[in-house]
């Protein structure tokens, strides 16, 4: 099974040291995406209490048209593309359009990516497919040269990093925005806390699993041990942040050993360790963060239910 870390294990295991040291213990977000782990999400994707991806398709469908209008984009870059299930939408209004030349795939999962970049390449054969294997925070400098590209966040990922993460997040994507590119965002907004903690405590489970694989994959990776009876999944929504948390809680006091780590951490009975949190938005607080990244909102659109938006941003001209 291929490992998360792919290039960048150095970086990878000194970021996990110091989000297990602080408060709130956590582990960082990669290490969800191994293979099982990609594979787990996208059968998230496909649960009815997971509303993101159908909300996301349907403006897509709806919409795809006018982006493709608008963006006239010859690329298109899919950043955490996965399996692509909605960025198909984009592919077809793009090539319906006339414009769409590339379609740059970029992800973690190096097995997810190859195979979703494959079935791709024969769905769409007048379109080079070129995928990179990356961390698309951190990799953005991997993405070939400016012209007319549209780059795709899709399935509201932006929402899994706090604040002050997601402001340098934006302004390094504002950065690379050539004055003929856009940037597409899928945005999930804040509702009725009930059905967003439905959303992350599905009745199979499935959630759960996707989860509980990041201690896998830890265990596995840095020789950890941690014992999964002694952590019980916690989804709940954060009222004052507006975002989910998504983690454990201990079950009794314990410790667990990272000897790759050279560290050994201690959880107190009832301890949080978090491992993701996915926050919801609303457009006139995420309007004020486009502007202070450089960036501003061209398009925005929602469903019915105001449930999820759609966004294209451009990079802010110099006045």
């Amino acid at each position: 099974m291929h490992s998360p870390l792919a290039a960048n294990v150095v970086r990878v295991y000194d970021e996990t040291a110091r989000a297990l040291q602080a408060d709130p213990k956590t582990l960082p977000a990669v290490w969800l995406y191994d293979e099982r782990g990609s594979l787990l999400y996208d059968e998230i994707t496909r649960l009815p209490e997971y509303y993101l991806p159908r909300r996301e398709r349907e403006l897509l469908r709806v919409h795809g048209r006018t982006i493709a209008e608008r963006t006239r984009a010859r690329t298109l870059v899919d950043l955490g593309a996965g399996g692509a299930g909605n960025t198909r939408y984009l592919l077809d209004a793009l090539e319906a359009a006339g414009t769409l030349e590339e379609f740059v795939p970029l992800d973690v999962s190096e097995e997810m990516l190859h195979a979703s970049s494959r079935s791709i390449a024969t769905e769409y054969p007048d379109v080079v497919v070129s995928p990179l294997v990356g961390d698309f925070e951190r990799d953005l400098d991997v993405l070939h040269d400016p012209g007319q590209r549209l780059i795709a966040l899709l399935g509201s990922t932006i929402g899994n990093f706090e604040p002050a993460r997601r402001a340098r997040f934006l302004k390094a994507l504002a950065a690379v925005l050539a004055e003929d590119d856009a940037l597409l965002l899928g945005l999930d907004l804040v509702k009725d806390p009930a059905r967003l903690e439905g959303a992350y405590n599905d009745a199979a489970g499935i959630t759960e699993a996707f989860v509980r694989n990041a201690l896998d994959a830890v265990n596995r990776e840095l020789g950890a041990t941690f014992d999964q009876s002694l952590f019980a999944y916690e989804a709940r929504w954060d009222a004052e942040h507006e975002w989910m948390t998504i983690g454990f809680r201990a079950l009794r006091a314990h410790s667990v050993w990272f000897p790759r780590l050279h560290l050994d951490v201690a959880f107190e009975e009832g301890e949080p360790l978090r491992v993701e949190i996915s926050a919801k938005f609303r457009r006139d607080r995420f309007e004020r963060e486009a502007v202070r990244a450089g960036l501003h909102i061209d398009s925005w659109w929602t469903d019915d239910q105001g449930d999820f938006a759609v966004t294209v941003l451009t990079r802010r001209k110099e006045t």
